[in-house]
């Protein structure tokens, strides 16, 4: 009963209940759920930064993957020397490691993992079709998703219900980010699977900015 309860604790960022259970049972930080996370991968999966931190503090060890959601760039490097092969693998959940990185923001992990040959543009096989690119931009980290498409990251990769990072960029209110994809050739005409542009959503979600800037480029719904 205590995995489910360290797991429930967990998602509801209940550190004081997790300290209680990981001091009982302190093979918990070694446990996975029923789809293969460990307590910290799930806390960054739910964006508990405490009960993340609280798990890495307590010496939970941690694999390639789990070491890019936390950002724990000297952990993946034992991992990554040892095995260079690594930088280009994913979770057991389907991630891409170099994805994982970018979608919690740890642009230096990301970069690492480029450097060791990772592919910018390799695609999660779980069917939500991420890449470090849809991440970056879902999660609003400009500056890696700047980066990435600096780097070969498709600005025009198209995934689930024919979404962009554009698309994604506008519907989530992003200027800077919708700016620099434009700058490095995203297509302002794209629209989603049912015929939603970058203008619609950004009306639709009431993004002012984004709709200004977007009509100034003459895009209309």
């Amino acid at each position: 009963m205590s995995q489910a309860d360290f797991f429930a604790a967990v998602e509801a960022g209940d550190v004081a209940e997790i300290t209680r259970l990981v001091e009982a049972e302190p093979a918990l930080l070694r446990a996975k759920n029923e789809r293969g996370a460990s307590g910290v991968l799930l806390a960054c999966y739910n964006g508990r930064r405490e009960v993340r931190d609280l798990l890495l503090a307590k010496g939970v060890p941690l694999e390639l993957h789990e070491a890019a959601a936390a950002g724990q760039l000297p952990r993946l490097k034992e991992l990554v020397e040892t095995n260079p092969t690594a930088a280009k693998s994913y979770s057991p959940d389907g991630f891409p490691v170099v994805a994982l990185a970018a979608v919690f923001g740890h642009e230096e992990v990301a970069r690492y993992f480029y450097r060791k040959g990772a592919d910018v543009n390799a695609v999660a096989t779980n069917g939500s079709g991420y890449t470090a690119l849809t991440g970056a931009v879902a999660s609003g980290h400009g500056a890696i998703a700047k980066w990435l498409a600096e780097n070969g990251a498709d600005v025009n990769y198209r995934y689930a219900q024919g979404y962009s990072p554009l698309l994604t960029a506008a519907a989530n209110g992003h200027l800077e980010i919708v700016k620099m994809l434009l700058a490095h050739g995203a297509d302002l005409q794209a629209r989603t699977d049912d015929g939603k542009n970058a203008l619609a959503f950004a009306l639709e979600r009431n993004h002012k900015e984004v709709a200004e800037y977007l009509r100034g480029l003459g895009l209309t719904t």
